[in-house]
């Protein structure tokens, strides 16, 4: 009997520190090739199974230069350059496991996300931008890649985000259970699971993360606040906080994305504070607009435990002040057992895409349009085969 069908994920996320790849064993899902319709869900679990995992961190100067772009400040030919650039970097972070794997989905390197026109700040019309040329990965591994999966959801009219929850429901869903998974990465995001009911996933960006405490602690010379220990450090700024807390985008009803152009020091205004209190503060903003978040949209529909993964799931601080802001239990990957299959806090997002490339590659839809707002399901993603071709 063949084995399960595996792909490799490869994420990079707004944090900006290097790329994630997973590789993602499907059992009891149909083996690629066969189309069809899209499947119900497999009886029994695991239905993902992470097995293999590979961190890329990206060298100071890439990280420097993917900031550069994600702040409007890099020019044309830094972009093309930078394209490439993430390109071989992404074929590096693959290489150490593409040899097991049958298909390679890649989600790049977002610089630019402004899914709604705003002319005050330039964006005639929405937009997204995903750099890390999915060519150089094919040519690489000589694998199919499945790339660029935002643009198709943004031209019917969606956020182009968020593009996740269709795996979450297809990996981590269980019956009985009112699930919503968070994310802290750069953006905070959540995905609601009401049991396995495709129809009921909500799913949308909160806000900040790690974004603007990173900013903070690259103010001491640091990538991130590693263990909290800045904002331990720091007083919260009351009236800072609060002013913080008007900003119109927070009150915005779902569908909604969101990026670092939103969520910056610079837009928000730092004031005089000095850097452990704008690390306080910018952690307490952080927890709060991820409770004012659930409070709002996703409390009332019967929550029962959030499950919390990305990097800031690693921050004790950051994870003291929601926990106390939030009305129900809050779990990590490792509490629920979860790591068993692989799938932990840094693998949870590549293996989401390594889904969605499986489900681009059966012909299937992989979004959910009620959760990024567009007129209909798409198929997103744009399919690579690699050489040779008979010539």
């Amino acid at each position: 009997m063949s084995r399960p069908a595996r792909v490799l994920g490869l994420m990079s996320g707004t944090s900006a520190d290097g790329i994630d790849a997973a590789l993602l064993e499907l059992p009891g899902w149909p083996p690629l090739g066969t189309g069809g319709r899209f499947p119900t869900l497999p009886s029994g679990t695991p239905r993902g199974r992470v097995v293999g995992h590979h961190f890329t961190p990206y060298p100071p100067e890439l990280r420097t230069a993917v900031l550069r772009a994600m702040r409007s400040e890099a020019d044309t030919a830094e972009l093309t350059s930078l394209h490439w650039w993430l390109g071989e970097l992404l074929a590096q972070g693959a290489a150490p496991l593409a040899a097991d794997a049958d298909l390679i989905a890649s989600h790049g390197q977002t610089v630019q996300h402004q899914p709604r026109v705003d002319l005050g700040r330039g964006w005639a019309r929405p937009a997204t931008l995903q750099l890390g040329e999915a060519a150089l990965i094919a040519e690489r591994t000589g694998k199919p890649v499945v790339a660029d999966f935002r643009v198709a959801d943004l031209a019917a009219g969606g956020q182009g985000a968020p593009l996740v929850p269709f795996a979450d429901w297809a990996l981590l869903s269980e019956v009985g259970v009112n699930r919503a998974v968070h994310n802290l990465g750069g953006i905070s995001n959540l995905t609601f699971l009401p049991g396995t009911d495709p129809a009921g996933v909500l799913a949308f960006d909160t806000g900040p993360a790690n974004c603007l405490i990173d900013e903070a602690a690259a103010l001491a010379g640091q990538a991130c606040d590693l263990g909290g220990a800045l904002a331990a450090a720091g007083q919260v700024d009351q009236s800072t906080l609060e002013r913080w807390l008007k900003q119109p985008e927070l009150a915005a009803p779902p569908p909604k994305a969101t990026g670092r152009e939103t969520w910056n020091l610079d837009r928000l205004g730092r004031s005089s504070l000095n850097i452990p209190d704008l690390a306080a503060t910018a952690t307490a903003f952080t927890a709060q607009t991820i409770a004012d978040a659930y409070g709002r949209w996703v409390v009332p529909l019967g929550l029962d435990e959030i499950v919390v993964a990305g990097g800031g799931a690693r921050n004790p601080v950051l994870m003291h002040e929601l926990a106390a802001r939030l009305p129900v239990p809050l779990w990590t990957f490792e509490d629920l057992g979860w790591t068993a299959q692989g799938l932990t806090d840094t693998t949870r997002e590549a293996a989401a895409f390594a889904f969605l490339g499986y489900a681009r590659a059966q012909g299937w839809s992989n979004t959910l349009p009620h959760t990024t707002g567009a007129r209909h399901a798409v198929s997103g993603g744009k399919h690579l085969l690699p050489p040779p071709f008979p010539e």
